[in-house]
């Protein structure tokens, strides 16, 4: 069986660097390992606009955005095929299909569609297309017959409903459908990367992100301006590091050479934590040497996304040019999908001469 990713973004803003140490650094390792068969990548334009239904504009807008963050991060348009979901018309029957093999109550059930209506304050009036979205989902997964789905631990009941799906389908029209298996990061601190004001997510719509466009001075406004631990008063005062957002950003940015470089002081992360906890070190040198490791990491994406800005034209045709191979695939996922529900009748032939000597 072919190895095949499938993953992607909903276009609702510039991407962050939550999205880069949690998805996008693994999709570009990944897509250079030479693992896998194929790697698609999604801009989600048709799921994003489940919650932005009275702003497309919002969403049409980015995604360019969202392509050029994909590109600067070093997504290789000749090895990952990036594609825009609302390009490829057979997700949207397939979803027609799948809904019959879902119950409204296994919907509600669902974790994460859950937390999401919380968040977006859904609760009393949820629009049926962001509803039925793990549905969409399961669509676009078995679409491109992806056997691996990189995600956050708060996707795992998106991906365990594709497979319930999945099973379903085959169970009822026989073996079509490739049940996928979640791949998690491999970093902890990536799973779940604060906001820089200490919340527990970053989100673009709580203004706390750090954007892989920013430019150098803004990143370093944001992390000077960071939250920390509110009782570390004065430097020699110990600190806390559990739940230090300035401090979690170390575990998933830094490495061994970052202190080689920057703070040569220190053998590495665990003596500078060790350090704080005890109290002597305070948070404008850790901040420093954190705007040090990010400004770094963020350099050659900013390069690069500053050559793709000059050439828009070009970013369109890499997408429209993967949404059509993406198409491509799905037609082919489709007629087999109709082809086991005995929906395919103009090319079943069995079918078209059997009833015609019923009737002779």
């Amino acid at each position: 069986m072919s190895k095949i990713i499938l993953t992607g973004d909903r276009p609702t803003g510039r991407l962050h660097v939550g999205h880069y140490v949690g998805s996008l650094k693994r999709r570009v390792e990944l897509q250079d390992s030479g693992e896998f068969d194929d790697i698609y990548i999604m801009i989600a334009d048709a799921q994003a606009l489940t919650d932005n239904a009275d702003n497309p504009e919002k969403v049409r807008q980015n995604i360019v955005e969202v392509a050029l963050d994909y590109l600067a991060c070093g997504l290789d348009p000749k090895k990952t095929t990036i594609l825009i979901q609302s390009m490829i018309p057979e997700l949207t029957e397939l979803s027609f299909y799948y809904m019959n093999l879902v119950t409204v109550s296994r919907l509600q059930r669902n974790p994460t569609v859950k937390s999401e209506i919380q968040m977006r304050n859904f609760e009393a009036s949820i629009p049926v297309g962001f509803f039925t979205y793990p549905i969409s989902q399961a669509a676009d997964i078995t679409a491109f017959k992806a056997t691996t789905v990189p995600v956050g631990d708060d996707q795992l009941p998106m991906i365990e409903q594709t497979r319930e799906i999945v099973h379903k389908f085959n169970a009822v029209y026989g073996d079509t459908l490739v049940e996928p298996e979640a791949f998690l990061p491999d970093n902890k601190a990536c799973l779940r990367l604060p906001g820089t004001d200490g919340k527990a997510k970053m989100s673009k719509s709580l203004g706390n992100c750090i954007y892989l466009a920013d430019t150098e001075e803004d990143v370093r406004k944001k992390i000077m301006s960071m939250f920390t631990d509110p009782n570390h008063l004065r430097v020699e005062d110990p600190g806390e590091v559990e739940g230090n957002p300035v401090f979690i950003y170390l575990d998933a940015f830094s490495t061994k050479e970052h202190f080689e470089e920057y703070l040569p002081e220190y053998d590495g992360l665990e003596e500078l934590k060790a350090h704080y906890k005890r109290g002597g070190l305070g948070d404008v040198k850790v901040k420093k040497f954190l705007n040090n490791v990010m400004q770094s990491v963020l350099a050659p994406i900013r390069e690069r996304r500053k050559v793709w800005e000059k050439d828009i034209p070009a970013v369109y045709e890499i997408l429209k040019a993967g949404s059509e191979k993406a198409e491509k695939v799905a037609a082919h996922t489709l007629a087999e999908v109709r082809g086991a529900m005995k929906i395919n009748y103009f090319e079943d032939g069995a079918l078209i001469r059997e009833q015609a000597e019923k009737y002779k």
